[in-house]
């Protein structure tokens, strides 16, 4: 037997209605607020993740799947959205449509080589959303808000909106030289990777999770004190807008993404349901400025967000939500003879084509196996054809939820079974 690989999961029948519940829910919610999906490569040029989500993360270097194709070529395996859909803003100049901002959100597999847990996998399914070519910070509110509405929406209510801003390259530059200064003399205390981040990314070495109770953390600079005035104010509107639209939130300076191409606002939504876990982000986002210039596209602003389906259905296990999912078949048909087995197949053709969800027996059971199959599947509605039913040219239609039955005449049945429905 060969089983499936590390990190990986089998969605089956049962569980796999829930992942199209939510996508259906996303995309609709989407449309509400008129982003576009965008669709792209599960692998990509290594490069693209190099540059555009950062030598110096963990992402790109330890976790990617990276391999060489037949051409010799580089090829990664797509660790997350943003750096793609970015690259196809670049690619198709999108930044040259009449339609500004571009509004995109996507889904798809993402691929991290890390350490299983519950709730995180090597391979995982990612929603986001990306709104390029507005530095407006009324769109920053409205991204923020889109996802706390798309949670709303699933009933979640522990849920809890952490903000900060990083600034402007002036005020991170300023307050990368306040954090060199401050960790320095620590250096040799922290972490390996801190040590390197020092170096390379000092504002990482605030989301180190291993040095998170070192005595250097607990006074190191905060960002917030290092925010130029135009960086200050930036922030101060994100805060109105969102109070405006009566979505709550707290400040929390320390808060830091792990990905280079942020600047200005940065968020997390965080699930504080009981029993939900350690690790308590559900959504990461901000704005990233300099994204697209640095794939070799013209100065764009941008913003967005990304989640992973997995930990969204902890989440809602966590608060003992259960998706409103019909799972009932509409009508199972049973058919005790070869003729009335011949008709079963054109009735259960006819109400398919009708939309009806209809299905029937392909293991010759008896009648009495053919009912217990139909009420496995819980089937709103039975069929049952004998050569008595043929010769009258009618069906017995038995409503499984009464107990009730009927006779119909064939040339009466799908209108009769589309209106019991």
């Amino acid at each position: 037997m060969i089983n499936l690989p590390r990190g990986t999961q089998d969605i089956l029948p049962g569980e796999s209605e829930k992942w199209q519940f939510i996508e259906q829910k996303f995309i609709e919610l989407c449309h509400t607020y008129n982003y576009k999906e965008v669709r792209t490569p599960i692998f990509e040029h290594t490069e693209l993740f190099q540059r555009g989500v950062g030598d110096t993360t963990d992402i790109v270097q330890r976790e990617m799947y990276t391999f060489e194709d037949r051409g010799g070529r580089s090829i990664t395996l797509r660790p997350e959205g943003t750096a793609s859909v970015t690259r196809a803003f670049v690619q198709h100049k999108l930044h040259g449509s009449a339609n500004q901002p571009q509004k995109l959100f996507y889904i798809g597999p993402m691929f991290r080589y890390e350490r299983p847990q519950q709730g995180r996998m090597r391979q995982f399914v990612q929603f986001g959303v990306e709104a390029l070519g507005s530095s407006d910070p009324a769109i920053d509110a409205e991204v923020i808000s889109l996802a706390m509405s798309f949670y709303r929406s699933l009933g979640l209510k522990s849920l809890r909106l952490v903000l900060n801003s990083l600034g402007d390259q002036e005020s991170r530059q300023k307050h990368r030289t306040a954090l060199i200064n401050h960790f320095k003399p620590y250096q040799a205390e922290l972490c390996s990777d801190c040590q390197l981040r020092l170096e390379q990314n000092p504002l990482r070495v605030l989301d180190c999770k291993k040095d998170r109770d070192h005595i250097a953390m607990q006074n190191a600079p905060k960002i917030l004190d290092y925010l130029n005035e135009e960086s200050a104010q930036y922030f101060e509107q994100v805060k109105q807008y969102l109070a405006v639209m009566g979505v709550d939130y707290v400040v929390d300076p320390n808060l830091v993404r792990g990905l280079d191409y942020y600047n200005h606002t940065a968020f997390e939504i965080m699930s504080d349901a009981e029993g939900f876990g350690a690790i308590t982000t559900l959504t990461g986002g901000g704005r990233y400025n300099g994204l697209v210039e640095d794939l070799g596209g013209p100065s764009t602003p941008g913003i967005g967000f990304a989640f992973s389906a997995e930990r969204l259905l902890m989440a809602l296990a966590a608060e003992g939500i259960d998706l409103p999912i019909d799972q009932a078949l509409d009508c199972y048909l049973i058919a005790i003879g070869k003729d009335a087995e011949r008709k079963s197949v054109e009735l259960t053709h006819q109400l398919r084509s009708e939309g009806v969800q209809a299905d029937k027996d392909y293991l010759s059971r008896k009648m009495k196996g053919q009912l217990k199959a139909a009420d496995r599947q819980k089937a709103k509605f039975v069929i049952i054809l004998g050569d008595q039913e043929l010769e009258q040219e009618a069906a017995i239609i038995k409503n499984m939820g009464t107990g009730a039955q009927e006779v119909v005449k064939f040339d009466q049945l799908i209108r009769y079974i589309k209106q019991s429905l």
